[in-house]
């Protein structure tokens, strides 16, 4: 046997991000693969102690680029709780629709950019960034902006949505659905896409648990956890979705649960807006405010598209006193050297792939 270490980075193709991985192969059969990170390490948590309350969600949407809602929401959620501030019952509908919504957009991204990495259907690549492209103009129209929309309110939004903000939203879950059942079509008949992904970084139920996985990659191994049904926030609780899971927790599984959760996205969306009430769901204005409730800490946690995320906040009177997040992507980044193992060093990509990593937010 004759091991060569190979670095590959800090920059690769396979990761939307910085990332650095020593690789030990036999031949093309990886041994060991060793992450380094903190090529994008910037200090949030410890900035955001520093900060007034509402001056963070600057920070929190960066967190996540692909989808800057929902560390937003995570964040103000924490707060919220953390001043006694309740949640307008309009504006929790909204927050339901919008996040599900960037769902929706963070897995198409997700899946246009991962056929694209490992060589295939350049189709679908832009069939996935059309159908973003008209989320993200609803997204834009409600909060003003396309890409970091900072339109959370204690207690509710900015301002209120649009009026034509249901005709609209229930329009584009028609026109996701149309296209989204297209998909499998053309990737489950792509016999090259099938050999990158079938059976490529397998991660059992036992070592997915072990491991603390989060999101698409714990639910692709077969475990049925999601934040939304364990730990409801809103209106979740009120609101009937199945949780879509794979069974042989391969790259291929992966990939068919985030397909599964678009649609069962498209569904929650639907019902939100037929139990949407009317009225205002704008909430308080950005104002000095000390904590009303001030428990001893927070611990919240959401179903962002990555995986679950937590915040733990120890709140003072105008800003946290101490505050740490639980990034989905950090922990799903630590099972790659066991996906990794005894593969061909070619699936090293699609097994990164397939875990959907923004190293934004495993640096912070």
């Amino acid at each position: 046997m004759s091991i060569m270490r190979i670095n590959v980075g800090p920059i690769h193709p396979g990761t939307h991000g910085v990332l650095k991985l020593v690789v030990d192969v036999d031949g093309d059969t990886v041994k060991n693969v060793e992450p380094h990170i903190g090529f994008l390490h910037r200090g949030v948590e410890k900035l955001m102690e520093t900060r007034m309350y509402m001056q963070n969600p600057s920070y929190t949407e960066k967190l996540d680029y692909i989808a800057p809602l929902s560390w937003d929401d995570l964040y103000i959620n924490a707060v919220e709780h953390a001043l006694g501030v309740p949640v307008k019952e309009p504006a929790q509908y909204e927050r339901v629709i919008l996040l599900e919504f960037q769902r929706i957009a963070s897995h198409l991204l997700w899946l246009g950019t991962f056929v694209n990495d490992i060589g295939q259907l350049f189709t679908a690549f832009m069939w996935c960034f059309r159908d973003r492209a008209k989320i993200l103009k609803l997204l834009e129209d409600v909060s003003g902006s396309r890409m970091f929309y900072v339109n959370l309110r204690l207690g509710g939004f900015n301002k209120n949505p649009p009026e034509d903000f249901k005709e609209r939203a229930y329009a584009l879950c028609d026109y996701l659905e149309d296209k989204i059942r297209g998909y499998p079509d053309v990737l489950d008949a792509n016999s090259i896409f099938m050999e990158r992904t079938k059976g490529v970084g397998v991660l059992s139920k036992k070592d997915a648990i072990a491991y603390g996985v989060s999101g698409p990659v714990l639910r692709g191994s077969g475990v049925e956890e999601d934040a939304r049904i364990s730990h409801p926030y809103y209106v979740y609780d009120k609101i009937k979705f199945k949780v879509p899971t794979g069974s042989k927790g391969d790259s291929y599984d992966r990939y068919r649960v985030r397909y599964e959760e678009m649609l069962e996205s498209i569904g929650i969306i639907r019902n939100a807006l037929a139990n949407m009430p009317d009225g205002d769901a704008k909430g308080m204005q950005i104002r000095l405010i000390g904590p009303i409730a001030k428990p001893d800490h927070i611990i919240m946690r959401e179903e962002l598209p990555r995986g679950e995320g937590i915040i733990y906040m120890v709140p003072d009177k105008q800003k946290p006193y101490r505050i740490s997040l639980r990034s989905p992507a950090f922990i799903n980044l630590a099972v790659l050297p066991k996906l990794a193992e005894g593969g061909r060093f070619a699936d090293l990509f699609s097994i990164i792939g397939s875990l959907d990593l923004i190293f934004a937010e495993i640096d912070r």
